[in-house]
């Protein structure tokens, strides 16, 4: 049988059983690896499995990854979300859907300390969404903003997305990083503005009462920021200045969030540490298991020559680079209704990433537009990651529709923001040109 048709043949058995729900990593691996003993035979595919799972997960870079997911951890235990909203909230009071910007900034400002979009989402499903629905917003307003903006906390560093796509494609990790803070600003603001025309044209989903605080109080609500404001300084201050690498601001960061809360917390600070170190070994072997599988399955589709011929056919429909881009967006957006983002980057990047390379588009550039697009299908049907997480932590008469229903109009928000850093591509280049 020829390699080409074992690979077509792979890569069908690989969505028939991620379908049966089998783990994306293991269903990778096992793909991999049966594609590699029919064309190597049995003892080569063996020792390539071998070789392909040790050396994905030895990378220095993917340090980042467990330090960043304990980061948010250490950030959702000790309270610095809901800090950093009721602070907000009080600095927000006077303008028209107050309380919807301030969970808009607050998911920015947090992800100044989470790596994780379905971390924010949660976190603030359940710090924010009640204050909402206490002072007038409907409950699907509510907590679809917060499906949708915990977003923002993937693209606004760290972000594991970022990282992961450094590790598996071999760009720098630290400008992957940087260039996701133009694309987290210019959602925050498209957010807050959706927020506040909703606000003023759909008074029956969102009243117009408002938080309203004095100067005093807002002024003795600054302090609530600085463990943010601390560590992001410390983190990008290093970065910037050379003081430490990306992957050093990574062991920085958490070690100061850690402090942070040790000084704040006290007592509850040993046993907030041990549920953050359980739920990140959970959460990073998840991540790690994938990149094993996801590499293995990279090297499968290297023997069997498809992925160059995949680059040899896209070449050849003789498409510009802007609407390759687009396409590639779309398929990605439609991906992003069927699995998880981690899932979509590593079974396309090792097919899609050498095309990036021949055809000359900037890499940073394509990066920040994938990672977006597949922030979008959190918050789509069937899949929405986000939608179900949040659901999780919902009041009781929330149900799934109810937040489907709020989240969509982000959705258009967000392709919105697709758009635009399409066709102004500095605003993700700009940082690190």
């Amino acid at each position: 049988m020829e390699p080409i048709l074992i690979g077509i043949l792979g890569i069908i058995f690989l969505l028939i059983i991620i379908a049966l729900g089998v783990h994306i990593g293991i269903a990778l691996g096992v793909t991999g690896f049966l594609v590699m003993a029919f064309i190597m035979g049995m003892n080569t595919a063996i020792r390539m499995a071998t070789e392909s799972i040790y050396f994905a997960n030895s990378s220095y870079a993917l340090v980042t990854l467990p330090l960043f997911i304990l980061m948010g951890y250490l950030g959702a235990g000790g309270g610095i979300s809901k800090t950093l909203y009721d602070g907000l909230s009080k600095w927000t009071g006077k303008l028209r859907g107050s309380l919807g910007i301030a969970t808009v900034l607050g998911c920015a400002g947090f992800g100044a300390v989470c790596g994780s979009s379905i971390v924010t989402a949660a976190v603030f499903a359940k710090v924010s969404a009640p204050e909402m629905r206490r002072h007038g917003y409907h409950k699907k307003v509510a907590y679809g903003l917060c499906s949708a903006a915990g977003s923002i906390g993937m693209l606004i560093p760290p972000s594991i997305l970022a990282v992961l796509y450094g590790v598996l494609t071999g760009l720098s990790v630290g400008k992957l990083l940087v260039a996701g803070i133009g694309p987290g600003l210019l959602l925050t603001l498209l957010f807050s503005l959706q927020i506040y025309f909703t606000s003023r044209f759909r008074p029956d989903l969102i009243t117009q009462a408002t938080k309203e605080a004095t100067w005093r109080e807002r002024i003795a609500a600054i302090p609530t920021f600085w463990p943010v404001i601390v560590t992001a300084f410390v983190i990008f201050g290093g970065i910037f200045s050379g003081v430490f690498s990306p992957t050093e601001a990574s062991a920085v960061g958490t070690l100061v969030i850690f402090l942070l809360l040790v000084v704040t917390k006290r007592r509850k600070s040993w046993n907030m540490l041990k549920d953050s170190l359980k739920d990140t070994a959970s959460t990073a072997a998840m991540v790690f298991l994938t990149m094993g599988g996801a590499c293995l399955f990279s090297r499968s589709l290297v023997a069997t020559d498809l992925s160059e011929k995949i680059v040899e056919i896209i070449l050849g429909l003789h498409m510009g680079n802007f609407s390759l881009v687009f396409l590639l967006v779309v398929v990605y957006l439609f991906l992003g209704c069927l699995m998880d983002s981690i899932s979509m980057l590593t079974i396309t990047l090792p097919i899609l990433n050498p095309v990036i390379v021949k055809l000359g588009i900037d890499p940073y550039y394509f990066a920040l537009l994938v990672i977006v697009s597949t922030q979008v299908g959190i918050i789509t049907p069937p899949f929405g990651l986000s939608v179900f997480t949040v659901k999780g932590v919902a009041e009781p008469d929330v149900t799934l529709e109810d937040i489907f229903s709020g989240a969509m109009s982000y959705f258009y928000i967000m392709v919105a923001s697709i758009v635009i850093l399409m066709l102004f591509p500095f605003l993700i280049t700009g940082l690190i040109s």
